[in-house]
């Protein structure tokens, strides 16, 4: 298939044997959302996450979408450097979404800011998403949602309600807010989920607790750190490489058991579901 890239067939074909000899039942999805979830470009644009919509849109303070890409354009290349330590970039990251969250509160966020987001038309499920969630619904595969989005919990909740989309089988784990009365954003649950410190372990969920097959979705290589502290017995790795192929095409071949390139839709996935349930 056009742009999807099997790091190791024979190991990937053993993989699929294992998961489908085991069962459904025994099987969950964990994931990213911005870019992994979400298409990475809408209309040519780059879209880096749901947060950029408040930046590029203007939904608060004059001033915040100024601070806000000062913000982005210093930390979003330490980010995606491959080459900074994992431990330097951690404590960087933490630093950016600190002071981000400061900013969103002097910014005066509110739930209708949030909700004004999410109707973006530059905020797109990638392709053949909408299978992909009635296939995991239908078969009661539970998805894990594991993300770092400056919006968080809230906003991926109200998106995918507003689709339709919010079955019982999705579980989402982000940052969250507290609110005031007049629902203003005062503070940030704590801890604070950046890109390099979100693992599913640090999380009870019922749903998974007994299962031992995962597939993983992610957009950057720290993802592959969402399994850590949970054990599985089978893992499939699927990274999207969205951008800058050349160049980082060998690096995600190394972590990720499929590599899907150029934006593409998640159609790989739907037919690898196809096979092992």
């Amino acid at each position: 298939m056009e742009n999807v890239l099997i790091t190791n067939q024979n190991k990937f074909t053993k993989l699929k044997e294992k998961i489908k000899e085991n069962g459904v039942e025994k099987l969950y999805f964990l994931a990213d959302f911005d870019r992994t979830l979400t298409k990475a470009f809408v209309g040519g644009k780059k879209i880096p996450s749901m947060i950029s919509v408040l930046r590029d849109e203007n939904y608060l303070a004059p001033n915040y979408p100024e601070k806000a890409k000062t913000l982005f354009e210093k930390y979003h290349a330490i980010e995606m450097d491959i080459n900074i330590p994992s431990e330097e970039k951690s404590k960087l990251m933490k630093e950016w979404w600190t002071k981000h969250f400061e900013l969103l509160i002097e910014s005066n966020l509110s739930k209708q800011d949030l909700e004004q987001a999410v109707k973006s038309n530059n905020i797109v499920l990638r392709g053949g998403m909408l299978k992909f969630l009635n296939i995991l619904k239908d078969n009661n595969i539970p998805l894990v949602i594991l993300s770092s989005s400056g919006l968080g919990q809230e906003a991926i909740s109200l998106y995918l309600g507003k689709k339709n989309l919010l079955s019982d089988n999705i579980h989402i784990i982000s940052n969250s807010f507290e609110w005031n009365e007049e629902g203003r954003a005062i503070s940030v649950k704590e801890p604070i989920i950046h890109t390099l410190n979100k693992k599913v372990g640090d999380y009870y969920i019922e749903a998974i607790k007994d299962k031992t097959n995962v597939i993983l979705l992610g957009d950057s290589l720290s993802d592959i750190g969402m399994i850590r502290g949970f054990d599985c017995e089978n893992i499939i790795k699927i990274g999207f490489l969205n951008e800058d192929i050349n160049n980082n095409l060998e690096r995600y071949r190394e972590v990720y058991d499929i590599v899907i390139t150029n934006d593409s839709s998640v159609e790989f996935i739907n037919i690898l579901l196809s096979e092992i349930i």
